[in-house]
């Protein structure tokens, strides 16, 4: 039987979280409230967590001063096709380096984990020299081919290997004497279980390609092709400095979409991340 929290140890491990949940809070809150403040009251000290006076204006600005609904479908139609692309190519991957015996698969594994210890700054060049004699430059193959076979997809590839490794091989001698074959074990049987892994594997994904900044600005020249990003740099006065409060806004309106993806999966990316390295 699990022994019961007495009330008082539940109400100060309440109040503990609660404090702790502070440093996570304040920053986003502080943000979407400065985002409707006038640019004098931002940076006032102390901070000030209800506006005084709102300027919703900021939020019209926003989609005035750029095509932000463009830049907006940009980073969300890349974002889901990375998505989509990491989660089938890591699955595959992942699958094959858990459940399939063949010559120096782990000496290959180790091989495509160093993917994750090469920053993205040091192969930058020669990818942009790649995609510039493929005329892919200024269009947004780059910042999809980049992350589908890239460093994101290593951890991907890692997260549903560990996965697939806790999986029993009862389950799959029982689909070979039904006749199933590997592709169908893999699609009828592994893939259906790894609902947790797969919603770790595109929380991590979706976020990474949504905040992606390097690369946009490597491969990327024309407003109407920015994501997101890149375009949140654009807000700038006649004398190149930071319109504080339209960037807010606009950020605010940036972080809506990862906020809404991380509640709707959070369930499964908890269990995802509970069953990843249970077993070497």
């Amino acid at each position: 039987m699990k022994a019961e929290l007495s009330p008082r140890l539940k109400t100060f491990l309440y109040g503990l979280m609660c404090v702790l949940l502070i440093p996570f809070v304040f920053p986003t809150w502080w943000m979407a409230t400065s985002s409707v403040k006038p640019i004098s009251d931002i940076f006032a000290f102390p901070p000030q967590l209800i506006p005084e006076s709102y300027d919703w204006t900021t939020y019209s600005k926003v989609f005035e001063l750029q095509p932000f609904v463009q830049q907006y479908w940009n980073s969300a139609y890349i974002a889901a096709v990375v998505t989509i692309g990491t989660m089938a190519v890591s699955s595959m991957a992942g699958y094959a380096f858990a459940r399939i015996r063949f010559p120096f698969a782990n000496t290959i594994f180790m091989i495509v984990l160093l993917g994750l210890l090469i920053p993205s700054e040091v192969t930058i060049v020669p990818l942009f020299r790649m995609f510039l004699k493929a005329g892919m430059v200024n269009t947004h193959w780059p910042l999809i081919l980049v992350p589908i076979f890239g460093a994101p997809s290593v951890f991907a590839t890692f997260v549903m290997r560990q996965f697939f490794v806790t999986l029993p091989a009862e389950l799959e001698e029982a689909a070979r004497v039904d006749g199933l074959g590997r592709f169908k074990i893999f699609r009828m049987i592994a893939l259906p279980l790894a609902k947790p892994a797969l919603a770790s594997v595109a929380i991590f994904t979706f976020l990474h390609s949504w905040n992606l900044f390097l690369e946009p600005i490597v491969f990327l020249s024309s407003a109407e092709k920015f994501t997101l990003p890149q375009a949140l740099t654009q807000y700038t006065d006649a004398y190149g400095g930071p319109m504080w409060n339209i960037q807010l806004a606009a950020a605010t309106l940036t972080a809506l979409p990862v906020l809404i993806v991380f509640i709707i999966a959070q369930k499964q990316f908890v269990e995802g991340l509970a069953h990843t390295g249970l077993k070497g």
